[in-house]
């Protein structure tokens, strides 16, 4: 089994987008602001709090997009605007041939959405698919299958001379502020993703890209209680100031556990890959069908053995958890010996002492 992880920022260009995020915060925040908490409401003219506009602009100059919209429900929440704002029920939508993430499932089902799947690795066959003119193409940035190997920049290019009228959207999630360009930044229409995954306050989401499009996600979010006020927007803010570094530093420890677990430092764990499952992790092969039962000890280890957001900033401790449903469904098998660990502020030796110890009470349990 080979992976085709994405490549992730290195730790001098994350440190590079943390001085020019707060580069841009010094030029649309003046000084007082720049210590206040945000206001409130649907300000006249605007049709949201002064703060929420100005956190908007610097996320969309951060990534070149023409605008940006915050919004409620994270990572689901974004996606759902922005389909929701691009397309009518019924309208076609190209996606990659494989078990969907399950809460976007739910909002192709609610609207209706015709789901003309396709295999992205396959050229030929997705090259046929962009020139049978659909609606959308819709790609999500992160791996889904761990024999995904497409370019999702080349497929963009792609869609733009086969079906030149299809706006692009990309699913951002767990990749933004990871790789090194967002889906705005390779040619996307749109890019959804979460905040909360960026160290944000709960329930944060961001859609940026054309802003025509933007505009109608904020025609949809009218009533007040569909907005992000102010103080959740300016704090997200402060807070996504610190991701690309943590993020960087994630993605060196995982290189590290990795080369580690096939060095064979810990007994029961056949090979190790890196992966972006969903978010930048490392994927331990076991000796033996013992997923379920490591989950069952590793937090006695301190391991978290389920996820917050994924990334969010509540999530400090190694995360020792299974492979995606959508991968689960697709190979049951593989399921019960692949484990997904996720550093998140964890370093190597931590790493590799919780999983001994985990594999160790598994096999004995098991014995």
């Amino acid at each position: 089994m080979t992976t085709h992880p994405l490549a992730s920022l290195s730790l001098s260009d994350a440190i590079a987008m943390q001085f020019r995020l707060v580069d841009i915060i010094h030029r649309h925040f003046d000084g007082h602001q720049a210590l206040e908490a945000g206001d409130y409401g649907a300000v006249p003219g605007l049709g949201r709090p002064h703060a929420t506009a100005k956190v908007e602009a610097v996320i969309a100059e951060l990534f070149g997009a023409e605008d940006a919209a915050l919004v409620a429900g994270a990572g689901t929440g974004a996606i759902r605007a922005a389909l929701m704002a691009s397309l009518s029920p019924g309208a076609s939508v190209l996606v990659h041939a494989v078990p969907m993430y399950a809460t976007t499932g739910v909002t192709f089902r609610a609207m209706g959405i015709d789901r003309r799947g396709v295999d992205l690795n396959d050229r030929e066959a997705r090259q046929k698919a962009l020139s049978e003119g659909p609606t959308m193409v819709y790609l999500q940035h992160a791996r889904q299958m761990l024999e995904d190997s497409f370019d999702t920049a080349k497929i963009i290019a792609e869609a733009r001379r086969l079906a030149p009228d299809a706006t692009i959207m990309i699913d951002d999630n767990y990749t933004i502020m990871t790789v090194p360009r967002s889906g705005i930044e390779i040619g996307a229409d749109l890019s959804a993703f979460s905040v909360f995954k960026l160290l944000g306050e709960a329930g944060v989401g961001c859609v940026m890209g054309r802003g025509d499009l933007i505009a109608r996600v904020r025609d949809d979010a009218y009533s007040g209680g569909s907005k992000i006020q102010g103080p959740p927007a300016v704090a997200s803010l402060r807070q996504m100031v610190y991701a690309p570094v943590a993020l960087a530093i994630q993605a060196q420890v995982v290189d590290e556990v990795v080369e580690r677990l096939n060095s064979g430092e810990v007994p029961g764990v056949r090979r190790a890959f890196r992966a972006n499952h969903q978010e930048c992790s490392l994927l331990a092969e076991l000796e033996e069908p013992l997923v379920s039962r490591v989950l069952d000890v590793a937090w006695h280890h301190g391991a978290t053995v389920y996820p917050v957001g994924s990334q969010s900033r509540h999530e400090t401790a190694v995360m020792v958890y299974r492979l995606s449903r959508a991968m689960c469904e697709a190979d049951p098998a593989m399921a019960e010996r692949m484990l997904r660990v996720n550093p998140f502020r964890a370093g190597a030796d931590t790493i590799v002492r919780v999983l001994r110890a985990s594999v160790e009470d598994a096999r004995r349990v098991e014995a």
